[in-house]
């Protein structure tokens, strides 16, 4: 096991253990040659003895090494030394997607569409490659901490050529495809399965199928209908709720033809969200059949050909390894070798016996002549019951309380002494913990049996797991014996994702199955920025204090459309989502830096002339053209004019065009003073 400090090939210095998996370890380390951090994958060690293993091990995790993509989590480098097997990683600040649902409970469809595009991207890149996933789940896909989504564990796909394959493996069993299930042909179709199961949980909260065991989640994925997504989240748009059912057809040809096409429909529905315009297959939405006896039973039995080849190559196996070990075991290949180990075992035990008992019968064996004329003078009869009047069989006790084997142990003719008390992480406190004579041997009826009552689980020392990230410290909890509960607080202090405190503390004695509570940081409380132009500077400052954010400086400048005092300009716009206790900085007006003018006038008719008409122009003493007013009849005059609003100006003409009577034009043009307002 690699601890913090140590170096692996000179170059990555360990941080710490980040995560853990069915075949390997994970850690945070720092490259000092390119000066940035990393995650290393650690093939466990009895992996590592397995020279076929390590081989595929390092072919796949060069395979996928050659995808290079904004949504795929990188492979740099692959090595070993002194039989350890490791793979280098990008190393992606965030949290599991599976963390972020269990956070939020349901994503909105606007996020849960992006996370999807994100991911499909990923897989676009991928199956371009003829390199299939097989085990898309949100575990297996990180959010960063920029919320750019990061498809990972890429190192268990197979570059496959366009021959077909069989499934070495089931994946996780909650978002395996049929197919998958069936352990039949798998291609990108089975990735497409899988995402649209990830979608809906991200907007339902939930998984469509759930069982107590893999068995039982499997069939449903075979032949149970797909329940819809609307039977959870109600507002979802009509569009996305197709595209899901359309990813989770039975049918491989009933879904879409291919990663584009389905990032073509996303795309669409952040578009037009509540358009109908996903086609279904002829006669499709999941199609149901009911398996018979035989098929499940198939589906039971079915043995992978390549069992010992581990399912995992990056990260938590979390819930569903756990989940597929403490199943019926039909996913485990390890455990049916176990039990088909143990059950050759126990016939060659059986045979033994039998031949031993034949061989003592028949003499095969020997014994002393005067054990023979003993068994030749005496009725074998007599000495078969004597034996069952004299003996019986032991009991199983463990688990049962003192007085309920007393009386167990009463009716077959055995008395019960305790021998003293010890501490059991297996029996419950006042259980019986242990006996001196085992179930199934031959004692004599009236013998004392001595048993050792629990008094519960051990004291053991609970670690510390503060500033640990959040997925480590769960493991190091679980693999202590206790049982870790998460919760989220908002920390100015703490990293997002590290652990800010736990309950009961580090280093305080406890017992296993112990609930440890940590609490872990979703970094600074992200608040929405409120829109204060046009508001009062006062107004504004509370404004935004309420919201949690902090005035960090104003200045003035003039605005001729903002009245002063008031805000003109703040320098994070309005519904941006930023940390609280964020600075911001105002503009504050200071009213118009701008003179207005207003111009009245009284204008006669000449004296020399019969006026028809006129027209008047006012005009600024800059050249602005104020005003026209044509086709002043003369009954009208004297005749006033007026303007007002007259920027920057102070002085001007009234240009007057005279229409005579006698068809002639004569003009007239006098200055005039402006009044300022």
């Amino acid at each position: 096991m690699l601890k913090a400090g140590m170096f692996v090939a000179d170059r990555y210095e360990i941080i710490g253990k980040i995560g853990t998996g069915g075949m390997s370890d994970v850690y945070k380390a720092r490259d000092h040659i390119l000066g940035r951090f990393v995650a290393i994958k650690v093939l466990k060690q009895e992996f590592s003895e397995d020279v076929n293993f390590v081989v595929k091990f390092r072919t796949e995790a060069q395979s996928a090494a050659g995808l290079e993509h904004p949504n795929i989590v990188n492979i740099y480098d692959v090595g070993s030394e002194e039989g350890m097997h490791y793979i280098v990683m990008e190393y992606v600040e965030g949290v599991t997607l599976k963390t972020y649902i269990e956070k939020k409970g349901r994503l909105t469809y606007k996020e849960a569409v992006s996370i999807a595009i994100q991911v499909g991207r990923g897989m676009e890149a991928a199956h371009a490659k003829s390199i299939i996933h097989r085990d898309i789940k949100p575990q297996n896909i990180l959010i960063s901490t920029e919320g750019k989504a990061k498809v990972t564990d890429f190192g268990i796909a197979r570059a496959v050529s366009n021959n077909t394959i069989s499934a070495d493996v089931m994946g996780s069993v909650h978002y395996a495809s049929p197919e998958q299930a069936r352990n039949g042909f798998v291609d990108s179709k089975s990735d497409i399965y899988s995402l649209g199961i990830v979608m809906y949980e991200m907007v339902t909260g939930r998984v469509p199928f759930d069982g107590e065991t893999t068995v039982s989640i499997a069939i449903q994925h075979l032949q149970e209908e797909m329940p819809s997504p609307r039977t959870y989240a109600a507002e979802l748009p009509i569009s996305l709720e197709k595209i899901i059912l359309k990813c989770t057809q039975k049918s491989p040809d009933r879904r879409y033809g291919g990663t584009t096409e389905l990032l073509g429909d996303l795309k669409q529905v952040l578009v037009h969200p509540d358009v109908d315009f996903v086609k279904m297959a002829d006669g499709s939405m999941n199609r149901t059949r009911v398996m018979d006896e035989r098929e499940v039973n198939e589906i039971k039995n079915a043995r992978n050909p390549k069992a010992e080849e581990p399912r995992r190559n990056y990260e938590e196996p979390e819930e569903d390894s756990e989940e597929e070990e403490e199943g019926d075991g039909f996913l485990n290949p390890r455990l049916e070798k176990a039990v088909t180990i143990g059950g050759v075992i126990a016939a060659l035990i059986i045979v033994a016996i039998v031949v031993y008992l034949a061989g003592n019968i028949f003499g095969i064996f020997g014994g002393s002549d005067k054990e023979k004329e003993k068994d030749t003078e005496e009725p074998s009869v007599i000495n078969t019951e004597q034996v069952k009047k004299e003996q019986v069989s032991m009991i199983e006790v463990r688990g049962k309380t003192f007085d309920e084997a007393k009386e167990a142990l009463k009716e077959i003719g055995l008395g019960i002494r305790e021998a003293g008390t010890g501490s059991s992480d297996e029996y419950d406190k006042g259980q019986i913990m242990s006996q001196d004579v085992e179930e199934g041997e031959k004692v004599d009826v009236n013998t004392t049996i001595y048993v050792y009552i629990s008094t519960g689980a051990g004291e053991v020392q609970i670690p510390s797991v503060l500033d640990y990230d959040s997925e480590a410290a769960m493991n190091m909890l679980r693999d202590q014996g206790f049982d870790p509960v998460r919760k989220y607080e908002y920390s100015d202090t703490v990293a997002s994702g590290k652990v800010i405190s736990q309950t009961p503390s580090g280093g305080t004695p406890g017992k296993k199955g112990d609930t440890v509570t940590i609490v872990v940081s979703q970094g600074k409380e992200a608040v929405a920025v409120p829109g204060v132009l046009n508001r009062s500077q006062e107004e504004a400052v509370n404004m935004l204090t309420q919201a949690g954010l902090t005035v960090t400086s104003t200045s003035t400048e003039p605005s001729d459309t903002i009245p002063a005092g008031n805000v003109v300009n703040q320098s994070i716009p309005e519904g941006k989502y930023v940390d609280r206790g964020t600075g911001i900085t105002l503009v504050i007006s200071s009213g118009s830096n701008k003179d207005y003018y207003f111009c009245k006038a009284e204008i006669s008719l000449p004296t020399n002339a019969e006026v028809v008409s006129a027209d008047i122009v006012l005009t600024a003493s800059d050249g602005t053209q104020l005003q026209t007013w044509s086709g002043v009849k003369s009954s009208k005059f004297p005749y006033k004019i007026s303007r007002g609003d007259i920027e920057n100006c102070d002085s001007g003409t009234i240009r007057i065009t005279w229409h005579l009577a006698d068809g002639s034009t004569s003009t007239q043009t006098d200055n005039v003073m402006f009044t300022k307002q």
